[in-house]
């Protein structure tokens, strides 16, 4: 099928392709969405370099993420070069008009990921991002709760927040700020947005970055930090029920309920109130009370937030290391601590690993089997101590499964067994 879009033909292959089995959503179907709310899913990327992540085999297979634009594209696809943490460069598409997004849609791009900076200027974002991720167990009333405190916390620092449903299990908050600061700074602003969301809910919301640490609210602090992008507004998710990340004013998010904003109910909703976020260009921010904050905290002896484990280690970072894995302290140790008797590091967590997978199902099914050789055990563990990591390897994620034993007996605690399933996402690789 071919559509004249922007003056330009766009063409839509295998437009027939079910996408979404369990709601017969085809791949036509998503490019017709994304054309109905154009004005607001352009309004998210436009102008902005954008990965690819790609589902080429539909929703419920795992996707690919492909930075690098395809050779063979339009002329009028534009690209920007980006560099980084790794030191590589990549030439990442631009999209700039309903005819390039109907390309990225036709590639199996089924959300959409910019980074939050411009093609004009990649150093200085122009977006603080607040991810409001859950544990498991954490319902969705408590998200909201948590969004209305990180909406307070936005405005005594200067700055305006728009919030949207991520279309999965949490919220995302944006700030429009002014381009004047790098990712560094934008990122030390965002730890301390986290940090103080939890003094002001500590019952409700954390800043802990490692998983067996956290409850309630993860404020994920690090969608910050160079590299990283987020599902933009209006973009379809991944998800049985076909949602979507939508746009919210403010006075919806008390009684919001996200399975409301799916491909079927978007476009209307769309067309009736527009886009809630179309000032949002017109209230960009500044940082500096924020980082005043920063610096607050910093000074009273609060160490840099730990960083995404593929980031050199940062100047004032506290050590690398998962609580579980941590020492304790003991004479003559600096920061590291001390062995147990046996030589061996004292793990504060007594978690046990399940399985390392290619695919969530694979990895699911290793946990399934744990279950059943352990039945005893699992009814005694709570949804936060089972910890599900989508880990990204070179171009695809992978799934780790851990297992926090705290709420068993230690006389009943099973001991680290060989693994469900062990896969190595980065065999036969060579730099």
């Amino acid at each position: 099928m071919v559509l004249e879009l922007a003056g330009r033909e766009v063409a839509i292959s295998n437009p027939g392709k079910v996408y979404f089995p369990r709601t017969g959503h085809t791949k036509l179907d998503m490019v017709n969405y994304y054309l109905a709310v154009a004005a607001g899913a352009l309004g998210g990327v436009r102008g902005r370099p954008m990965a690819l992540k790609r589902f080429v085999n539909g929703a419920e297979s795992e996707p690919f993420f492909q930075k690098r634009a395809p050779q063979k594209r339009p002329d009028w696809v534009g690209t920007v070069e980006l560099s980084f943490p790794s030191g590589r460069t990549a030439d990442e598409v631009v999209v700039t008009d309903e005819a390039v997004l109907a390309w990225v849609i036709n590639l199996g791009c089924i959300d959409l990921n910019p980074h939050p900076v411009r093609a004009a200027d990649l150093d200085h974002p122009d977006e603080l991002r607040v991810d409001l991720d859950p544990v498991p167990g954490v319902g969705w009333p408590q998200i909201r709760d948590v969004a209305l405190v990180a909406k307070d916390v936005l405005a005594d620092f200067g700055l305006t927040g728009w919030p949207k449903t991520s279309g999965s299990r949490g919220m995302h908050i944006y700030a429009r700020i002014q381009p004047r600061w790098p990712f560094g700074e934008v990122r030390r602003a965002a730890v301390a947005v986290a940090r103080e969301i939890e003094r002001r809910a500590p019952e409700l919301a954390t800043s802990r970055w490692w998983k067996e640490e956290r409850h309630g609210v993860f404020v994920d602090y690090n969608q910050n930090a160079k590299d990283r992008t987020v599902a933009s507004a209006y973009s379809i998710r991944p998800v049985a029920d076909v949602r979507v990340s939508a746009p919210l004013a403010w006075a919806e998010v008390p009684s919001c309920d996200p399975a409301e904003f799916t491909i079927e109910t978007m476009p209307a909703r769309f067309a009736r109130i527009g886009d809630p976020w179309a000032e949002m260009d017109q209230a960009a921010g500044s940082l500096d009370l924020l980082l005043e904050l920063a610096a607050r905290d910093e000074a009273a002896g609060l160490p840099d937030a730990p960083w995404p484990p593929h980031y050199e280690k940062q100047s004032g970072e506290a050590p690398r290391v998962q609580p579980s894995k941590r020492r304790e302290a003991g004479p003559g140790r600096s920061g590291t601590g001390a062995r147990s008797p046996a030589g061996r590091r004292q793990s504060t967590k007594p978690l046990i690993e399940i399985a390392r997978a290619q695919t969530r199902d694979e990895a699911m099914a290793g946990l399934e089997r744990w279950k059943a050789r352990h039945p005893a055990v699992w009814p005694r563990l709570q949804p936060a101590d089972v910890l599900v990591d989508a880990m990204r390897g070179r171009s695809s994620v992978w799934y780790r499964i851990r297992l926090n034993l705290q709420h068993v007996p230690q006389a009943e605690r099973p001991p680290q067994e060989p693994l469900e399933a062990d896969y190595d996402p980065w065999a036969g690789f060579r730099p």
